[in-house]
């Protein structure tokens, strides 16, 4: 156990004067060290000065430029976008609740735009880099999806990302409904399995699950049809898509 010394006390035996002298010593030591690495630290900073203030320099220039380009550019941009974009909404959402050939034009309206706005086509090229440009490549891909032209759909569809519960899934599923359009059955099971596999909800789940079983039957292939409707089944029993599942799996047994 270490005995408490008083102050002023004296060393008296040669082990205890070892152990003062010890002591010094090491503590010496350690300042020694102290100093040499703030020496060191001193010189490093004095030959590299230079490219560290360099450094400082360009990481505040990266950091304020940043903020800058957020503040004075992709705000007014995100606004611009999201302004031009209502009017195109417009008519898409009128074009939804109108059959025929008013349904037509009005479709074609969203994309091309009107009323001195910007349609779907126009926001998704000149304000790709906004929220509203990116969302744009989704109304864009269902507007074309509805007029029939197919290719053009997918493209649009294919470029649009999104971490939305329902949109990601419902855009992935539209890229089947046009290959499906376009007698790519194959391709269409695809991108409803993928459809499927994106999120797990009582809307777009069982939706897509049913038409990759359609789709599977269509293909001759029973087993994966099988697959499909049983997930239906188990997971999803009071989905519309539920209601004639036992129908479904009839046709899928006998392939």
């Amino acid at each position: 156990m270490a005995s408490y010394k008083k102050r002023g006390y004296k060393p008296g035996s040669k082990a205890e004067r070892d152990e003062k002298l010890e002591s010094e010593s090491t503590t010496a030591e350690v300042f020694n060290t102290l100093d040499e690495g703030a020496s060191s630290t001193e010189k490093f900073l004095s030959k590299n000065q230079k490219p560290i203030f360099g450094a400082i320099i360009l990481i505040a220039v990266v950091i304020f430029g940043y903020l800058g380009y957020q503040k004075f550019i992709q705000e007014p941009n995100e606004a611009e976008a999201a302004n031009e974009m209502n009017q195109a909404q417009i008519f898409f959402n009128s074009a939804l609740e109108s059959t025929g050939a008013d349904q037509d034009s009005l479709f074609v309206k969203s994309l091309r735009g009107g009323n001195g706005k910007f349609g779907f086509e126009d926001i998704s090229k000149s304000y790709s880099g906004t929220k509203a440009g990116k969302l744009a490549n989704y109304y864009a891909g269902i507007s074309h999806l509805n007029l029939g032209n197919y290719k053009d759909a997918i493209s649009y569809l294919d470029k649009f990302n999104t971490k939305d519960e329902m949109l990601a899934p419902l855009a992935k599923g539209s890229i089947g409904d046009a290959f499906l359009q376009l007698d790519q059955p194959k391709e269409a099971l695809g991108y409803f399995e993928q459809a499927a596999k994106m999120r797990t909800n009582d809307f777009t789940t069982p939706k897509f699950l049913m038409k990759a079983a359609v789709t599977a039957i269509s293909l001759k292939d029973g087993k994966t049809a099988e697959k499909h409707l049983n997930r239906i089944k188990d997971e999803f029993p009071n989905s519309p898509e539920a209601r004639n599942i036992e129908a479904y799996l009839g046709q899928a047994e006998v392939l």
